[in-house]
């Protein structure tokens, strides 16, 4: 049986807050806040970007630690209105709020001769919190739906306290070693432990219609919908008893077994259930038909009642880290990194779960089911960098990251068929994403005196992705983003990075498929979907 009433919360995958593939972040640095293209570094953060170009770092020790705070704004506007557009959504815009106050940098690097070892601690995925005060059109789509399938009844409005705050982030602990094999080459190697934690609480609660000016919990009225059927169908036992099952009311009422207003009864009783052409139906199959109206009112006042979510996701992997760091002359330096798929899953340790409906056995489906594995892989990352030096007190960067988006297994679902057992799959990523995902940036440094350094730069970055991929709750959308900031050097050895970005993403334009169930009619409201992106960023490097 089909779904009767779904709050529809896509799986929070570990999706990037910033400019870079869908689900891996690149901001790994105050030093990229303030010039958002660090493939070439040869600073103590390289130690993420570039490792193999460590070796170019003076011998001794080099710390660094930094800390990013970041804003996102979702704002999410849908124009779903209904049957005959009468009724709808009883706000089209709704709003979320990204927070990640601390988002850790420490990176940790000895260099001796040829050799350079190096840790790095970070986020390198996810790493806020959504939080949606008022819900989401997918929230609410099916909770609108009561006042039309209702309105014969009185229904005029409804209401519902919706809530959801989920939070993602995925740690990555790196170690490695890098070589200088010739004064201008040199290779890396390491390995990164990646361990992801998922969290999602909120409720769905009070969700009520307007009767006649009186606001009637939704379940309370389904209920009493579902006894009138049971009701209905009791009513008919007599009449199967003693024979008239296989007549329709109309033979019924000519053999004199029942009156003409008893058959309007039966007849009417079904039309007002929803149950077409009831009157060329046999009196058993009209007693079916009340006992299934029975079934699926139930059913839905079930999924009307208050519920709660309390979950969360665990797992880890681990990826082998390559790279190579050539300089053909002293002021020009080329980088490229490969980090091979993260391959992991993540399990539900799940407290209290949402009922989303119900398989075509009666089977309920939840959200987030207790001891569930979901696939959440980080994609292969190849990087490319260029940097060289204009004058003598300004450097030029250039870089790129390809993103093998479709290898990997983000663990979307997609529900299947009405009659389906089983209700929903996952698919994979290359029947979600057209294109790999790809970012190209661009960056300038200026010394504007021994002490002080000002940088600026941008990126641009494209996500690849098709409809099937994007919902209300996880859209991707191509970015542009710009970071300014500077360096200061407190001594020659201890030095403060500080920055500010912006990203800003383009509208994502879609449909939305929504059946409306009193009549099994496809709607596809237009969807509108967009974020901004605000990055602070602050951090110390120290070297001995």
């Amino acid at each position: 049986m089909r779904k009767l009433l779904t709050f529809t919360i896509a799986v929070l995958i570990a999706g990037n807050l910033f400019s870079a593939g869908l689900v891996t972040n690149t901001n790994q640095s105050a030093a990229w806040v303030r010039m958002p293209s660090r493939n070439a570094s040869t600073g103590i953060d390289a130690a993420y970007y570039n490792p193999a170009g460590l070796t170019k770092l003076e011998d001794g020790f080099h710390f660094s630690l930094s800390n990013q705070t970041i804003f996102q704004t979702k704002t999410v506007v849908n124009s779903y209105k209904g049957p005959g557009d009468a009724f709808g959504l009883n706000t089209p815009k709704y709003v979320g709020d990204v927070k990640a106050p601390i988002f850790p940098g420490v990176y940790a690097v000895y260099k001796k001769n040829r050799l350079a070892f190096s840790l790095g601690f970070n986020p390198v995925g996810g790493g806020g919190g959504a939080t949606y005060a008022t819900g989401l059109p997918s929230f609410e789509l099916s909770a609108s739906d009561l006042v039309p399938s209702l309105a014969s009844k009185g229904a005029t409005a409804y209401r519902l306290d919706a809530y959801l705050k989920g939070s993602s982030v995925y740690f990555g602990l790196q170690g490695g070693v890098s070589y200088k094999v010739t004064e201008a080459l040199s290779l890396g190697v390491g390995l990164r432990y990646v361990m992801a934690k998922n969290t999602y609480t909120g409720h769905m609660k009070d969700i009520e219609v307007n009767m006649g000016g009186t606001w009637t919990r939704a379940d309370a009225i389904m209920t009493g919908i579902a006894t009138q059927a049971q009701g209905g169908g009791d009513a008919l036992s007599p009449l199967i008893s003693g024979g008239a099952g296989s007549l329709t009311t109309a033979q019924a009422v000519a053999l004199s077994i029942i009156t003409p207003v008893q058959a309007a009864t039966i007849t009417g009783g079904l039309t007002q259930l929803g149950v077409p052409n009831a009157a060329s139906l046999t009196i058993a199959q009209s007693q079916a038909a009340y006992y299934g109206a029975h079934a699926k009112y139930t059913a839905t006042a079930t999924l009307l009642g208050d519920q709660n979510v309390e979950s969360t996701q665990t797992g880890s992997g681990i990826s082998p880290i390559f790279s190579l760091n050539f300089s053909p002359t002293e002021n020009i330096n080329f980088a490229v990194k490969y980090e091979m798929r993260t391959k992991m899953d993540i399990t539900n340790k799940t407290k209290a779960d949402f009922l989303v409906g119900f398989t075509a056995g009666g089977a309920p489906i939840t959200m987030f089911p207790d001891g569930e594995k979901t696939p959440s892989d980080m994609p292969a990352l190849l990087s490319f960098g260029l940097s060289f030096k204009v004058a003598p007190k300004v450097l030029v960067s250039l870089g790129s990251n390809y993103f093998f988006d479709k290898t990997a297994n983000y663990g979307h679902k997609v529900d299947l068929d009405n009659n389906s057992s089983t209700p929903s799959t996952f698919i994979s990523n290359k029947d979600l994403i057209d294109q790999n995902g790809v970012d190209f940036s661009a960056g300038l440094e200026v010394n504007v005196t021994e002490k002080l350094l000002l940088s600026g730069g941008f990126i641009w970055a494209n996500k690849g992705v098709n409809r099937l991929y994007q919902s209300d709750l996880t859209f991707a959308n191509a970015t542009n983003t710009y970071g300014f900031g500077g360096q200061y050097s407190i001594m020659k050895n201890l030095k403060v990075n500080l920055g500010a970005s912006i990203t800003s993403y383009k509208m994502d334009v879609g449909y939305v498929d929504h059946v409306f169930s009193a009549t099994n009619t496809l709607y596809s409201p237009m969807e509108t979907r967009t974020k901004t992106t605000w990055l602070f960023g602050i951090g110390v490097d120290y070297n001995f």
